[in-house]
């Protein structure tokens, strides 16, 4: 199918991208600015700043090396680097972002002007944003997902410049219900929130043959993989908020069950000597980032994915773990209730260990077929998504004459 002739473009700004040292960060947002690009009339350029102290070093170093730009998939992106304190300049970072974009965005305006500005993501991006938009006097939207307003929004300093950039913007977006009425408490104005769904690679998430799928698997990662064994998956960054920790403390009481962790982050020393004490560190797995290709096997194989957050927005994991066929075990945070809104989707418990492990086994003496649990996910879908964002910015622009 031709894609739309471009008649508008955005400056998208979002912190959250993928670049050559971390290729899997952002790309649910990579996916849907491509569907914007690929399903509408609107011509995305992407400012993806890149944050490094101002002498790099360790991870930062690599991180200083991925700020290329280039063309990605017909898009342009651009990666400017700005100068961030580690742990302790995060009320800077808005300032830092808008700094080191702003002339960049200047000079992307004159040579081809800007409908629009957006930030996919309200912190530090919104702010920034908002003053990007101001200086070239464009109208702006902002979309909020989860951490950013929960993480955040509780801290005052962050709070007071996002609700100031809520102000300025035209229009905000937020991945869930459950979100909306969490920003209307902080503070923001409910009256500009629109309800923005997730996507889904319907190509690449969809129930996959059983048959020796686990012996695969098991050559594949290295972990043994018994025929008969419960297999849990829990897929999220190795931080407290995703709670791995409950998990592996459900094991306990859960002899038959192997556990595969996906994800990488700063708590997976602490995890690794909780399984140890709990004496179930046979049974679980750390299996890092994996790369994309291998997401999909993983959820088709397990027989739950179970991820008991303290908070969330609409957690891509849930939506791909159900289009693969795998019902969900989750705690009732973010758009849970958006998600898992019949007995086929899996269920919804208490954020304590043993109602994590009593909701696996109500899992699994369910037995849904996985079609039908992939039917769950049915009106998650990119193309969609993309849609909508056009006619979210439309709406904005329409608004503005």
């Amino acid at each position: 199918m031709r894609a739309p002739e471009k008649r508008r473009r955005v400056l998208v700004l979002s912190t959250l991208w993928p670049n050559a040292e971390q290729p899997r960060f952002g790309t649910f947002v990579e996916s849907s600015i491509r569907a914007l690009h690929r399903e509408t009339e609107w011509e995305p350029v992407v400012v993806n700043p890149i944050g490094a102290p101002p002498i790099a070093f360790g991870r930062y170093r690599k991180l200083a090396d991925a700020a290329r730009s280039g063309e990605e998939a017909g898009i342009a992106v651009h990666r400017p680097r700005f100068s961030l304190i580690p742990g302790v300049g995060a009320r800077l970072n808005p300032g830092a972002i808008a700094n080191a974009v702003l002339p960049l965005a200047r000079q992307l305006h004159d040579q081809h002007p800007f409908d629009l500005v957006d930030a996919q993501f309200f912190w530090p991006d919104g702010p920034a944003a908002a003053r990007i938009a101001r200086a070239l006097g464009l109208p702006l939207s902002i979309k909020a997902r989860g951490a950013d307003i929960h993480l955040w929004g509780a801290k005052s300093f962050a709070r007071d410049m996002m609700m100031a950039a809520a102000e300025q913007a035209d229009g905000l977006l937020a991945v869930c219900q459950a979100l909306t009425d969490d920003m209307a408490v902080m503070g923001l104005p409910r009256e500009k929130v629109a309800i923005h769904y997730t996507g889904l690679d319907r190509d690449r998430f969809r129930p996959l043959d059983h048959t020796g799928l686990r012996a695969c698997l098991s050559a594949e990662l290295g972990v043994p993989l018994a025929r008969g064994e419960t297999l849990l998956a829990t897929v999220g960054a190795l931080i407290p908020r995703k709670g791995q920790e409950l998990v592996i403390q459900a094991l306990s009481s859960l002899p038959r069950a192997r556990l595969l962790l996906v994800g990488q982050g700063p708590d997976e020393t602490r995890l690794r000597q909780l399984a140890s004490a709990q004496g179930v560190a046979d049974r679980v797995h750390f299996l890092g980032s994996l790369d994309h290709d291998l997401l999909p096997p993983v959820l088709s194989a397990a027989d739950a994915m179970v991820l008991p957050s303290a908070s969330e927005g609409l957690a891509n994991a849930w939506i791909e773990a159900l289009a693969c066929g795998t019902p969900l075990v989750i705690t009732d945070a973010g758009g849970a209730r958006d998600v898992v809104t019949g007995p086929e989707a899996g269920v919804i418990v208490a954020r304590e260990t043993e109602a994590i492990a009593a909701g696996i086994r109500r899992v699994l003496d369910a037995r849904h077929d996985p079609q039908t649990v992939a039917a769950m996910a049915e009106r998650f879908d990119w193309a969609a998504n993309g849609r909508a964002l056009g006619a979210h910015y439309d709406r904005i622009v329409s608004g503005r004459d």
